[in-house]
């Protein structure tokens, strides 16, 4: 149970959802997991939605989704063993067979496996991928936009002080974290999974929007990229508990990464694709003007012709 106050609202809050009567302990279900698996399902549902729309046979699309999401949480689950420091002696302690399931997993590294997945079982499935990496995109935010609430439920993924006496929230989890970094514990601490999550949300609406008018297959996954880089690399700068390279926050690092490569990206393809423009504009005006002297020319030609033909009748009649 967590004692929790967020922009002066006082909350009790269990992270246990309920406990099925399984086993000698019984099978303990986690806000976290459920709403993981609500962010999932409305993914699924945006995907299933507009799959058409982006030209995707979406049974061939949920063949992909099946191998991708597995290797997905794989990725996530790796991403932080190696980021974390966490020591693992098994496979079982990996996996939390040993404990209360999975705990410990990382958006980015969910990211990367799904991406690695998704792009052999296009492949195979024959896929259009970059087609598939828009939609995905999209459904990534609304996953990752409701997800961000389990952070809450389980309270993770806060930021140092904010300043103010009710812009923030504070637990017995930030006290322990605040104390720990040296900071006032009864300061209020930036709520970043709150951050991320509207972040994401309006990011699935812009995107949304903005792929219905797209240039080129990839550009949404692309401006997914800027966007959701950018956003991150500005609430990695306030959170206190970011996996760690050495002195450096590693999803930082990667966030700052993504949205400029993107961004680069985005840049010189449009950039391209207006020089084609261009050229194709210039060769139709060049067509054009070559049509019109064509047949300026095959007018003339008729006229002389007409005008023949006028001075050999006239000849045949003095003769």
């Amino acid at each position: 149970m967590y004692n929790v106050t967020i922009f002066g609202i006082d909350l009790v809050i269990n992270p246990v959802a309920f406990t099925l009567p399984i086993g000698e302990n019984g099978w303990t279900i986690y806000w976290y997991g459920i709403i993981i698996a609500l962010g999932f399902m409305l993914a699924l549902v945006y995907g299933y939605l507009n799959a058409k729309r982006l030209s995707l046979d979406i049974d061939r699309v949920l063949d992909v989704v099946l191998v991708a999401t597995p290797v997905a949480i794989l990725g996530a689950r790796t991403y932080y063993v190696i980021f974390d420091g966490e020591k693992i002696s098994s496979i079982s302690e990996f996996f939390g067979f040993n404990g209360s399931g999975i705990s410990g997993l990382a958006i980015y590294g969910g990211v990367i496996g799904a991406v690695v997945a998704g792009v052999i079982m296009c492949k195979i499935r024959k896929v259009k991928l970059f087609d598939l990496l828009d939609l995905a995109s999209i459904a990534f935010l609304i996953g990752q936009g409701v997800g961000r609430w389990g952070n809450f439920f389980n309270q993770e993924a806060f930021g140092g002080p904010t300043g103010s006496t009710w812009w923030g929230m504070t637990s017995e989890n930030v006290v322990y974290d605040f104390r720990i970094n040296g900071y006032e514990i009864d300061a209020l601490a930036h709520p970043c999974f709150l951050y991320e999550s509207v972040w994401c949300i309006l990011g699935a609406v812009v995107l949304h929007k903005l792929s219905k008018k797209r240039r080129f297959s990839g550009e949404t996954s692309l401006m997914y990229c800027v966007w959701y880089g950018f956003g991150r690399t500005i609430i990695e700068t306030m959170r206190t508990d970011s996996l760690m390279l050495g002195n450096a926050k590693v999803s930082f690092l990667l966030s700052l990464l993504l949205c400029v490569g993107a961004a680069t990206a985005l840049v010189l393809i449009n950039k391209n694709i207006k020089t084609k423009e261009k050229q194709a504009e210039y060769s139709d005006m060049f067509k054009d003007e070559l049509a019109a002297e064509l047949a300026a020319d095959a007018v003339a030609e008729t006229e002389v012709s007409d005008e023949t033909v006028e001075e050999t009748a006239e000849d045949g009649k003095e003769d």
